[in-house]
């Protein structure tokens, strides 16, 4: 098996701000992994959050040593060789783990749904981020997502009312509030849910840091939404830490190490009784496509990320007004752009 892999910078029509920070454009790196003539794709959308960067994900990727497998079949073993290399690193491993799934189903002749066996399950509606910005820009993006059902707001400053309050001058269509961890304070979450309880908002994702876990577990007592957590999950094996605390959990495959965790996570929030959303950073439609097959499995999709750019360098399934649909193609469907 031979790797290789670049560097592609996605360009974002709107400076993409959430609680934490701001940007306009976000390094990714595309890996290819070839083997017996077949080319299988994967992605890395790495974050500062979980110190991860385009340079972290490069010097990852050189000293991983696929050649001692003889097929991407061997998906067990590579793993376990991928956690002797050590913890972290997870949009990096993300990359080689959708690249081999790709390769397999590929192999196989399948689309990647059917190779997990999920079939021609429907597939869930996605939300559409509205990112943090004025309230000017707020509004322009708000008309422009007419078409879309549900709105994710990110939140977590000190403008949030608001925010919300701009956006329901335009609709009163179904909110999904992200804080990204913004509000640090538990008496001044339980403020702002009780006041959003009555904006038509479905639930409130990751409230406060993942390091407070105690006010976490006290304010998902007194909330009157549900809780959903993001930074606070990582792997199937960090659900039992944080199941007294959150209602549901937000997959993310550049988090989870790909789609072999991801689907541990899925099962593991099942038994627990917790929903589950699936969701992304900004990434292609490398990452984005690989997602959407496991969405049927899931009860949210927050699958936007290769919608709010300007410059995909592949094509693969799709987000047509929020509603995901699977290309019926080899792998899990994502082409370079010719």
């Amino acid at each position: 098996m031979k790797l290789s892999w670049k560097q592609f910078n996605l360009e974002l029509k709107y400076i993409f701000k959430i609680a934490r920070g701001a940007s306009l454009v976000e390094p990714i790196i595309i890996l290819e992994l070839e083997h017996d003539g077949i080319i299988g794709y994967g992605e890395s959308s790495p974050i500062s959050r979980y110190h991860e960067s385009v340079e972290t994900v490069s010097d990852f990727l050189k000293i991983v040593d696929l050649s001692r497998f003889e097929s991407p079949f061997q998906l067990e073993e590579i793993n376990r060789y991928l956690d002797s290399l050590g913890s972290g690193n997870t949009a990096a491993r993300c990359a080689i783990d959708l690249a081999l799934y790709d390769w397999v189903s590929k192999k196989l002749n399948l689309p990647l749904s059917k190779y997990l066996g999920i079939g021609n399950l429907p597939t869930p509606v996605s939300s559409f981020t509205i990112g943090i910005d004025t309230l000017e820009i707020i509004e322009k993006k708000v008309h422009e997502a007419e078409k879309y059902p549900i709105l994710k707001i990110k939140v977590g400053l000190d403008n949030d009312e608001e925010i919300i309050r701009t956006i329901r001058k335009i609709t009163d269509k179904v909110l999904r509030v992200d804080a990204n961890e913004g509000w640090r304070d538990k008496f001044v979450a339980l403020e702002k849910i009780k006041w959003l309880k009555d904006q038509n908002v479905e639930f409130i994702e990751q409230p406060m840091p993942a390091s407070q876990l105690d006010d976490l577990k006290w304010l998902r007592e007194k909330s009157v939404l549900p809780l959903i957590a993001d930074e606070s999950v990582m792997s199937s094996k960090s659900i039992p830490q944080i199941k007294d605390a959150f209602d549901g959990i937000n997959i993310k495959l550049m988090k989870s190490t790909g789609l072999h965790e991801a689907i541990k996570m899925i099962n593991t929030a099942r038994a627990m009784n917790m929903k589950i959303m699936l969701g992304c950073m900004i990434e292609s439609s490398v990452a984005i496509s690989s997602a959407i097959h496991l969405s049927p499995l899931v009860d949210y999709a927050d699958l936007d990320g290769n919608v709010l750019i300007t410059n995909d360098p592949f094509e693969g399934c799709e987000n047509k007004n929020g509603k995901l649909k699977i290309i019926d193609r080899i792998g899990h469907g994502a082409i370079p752009k010719k």
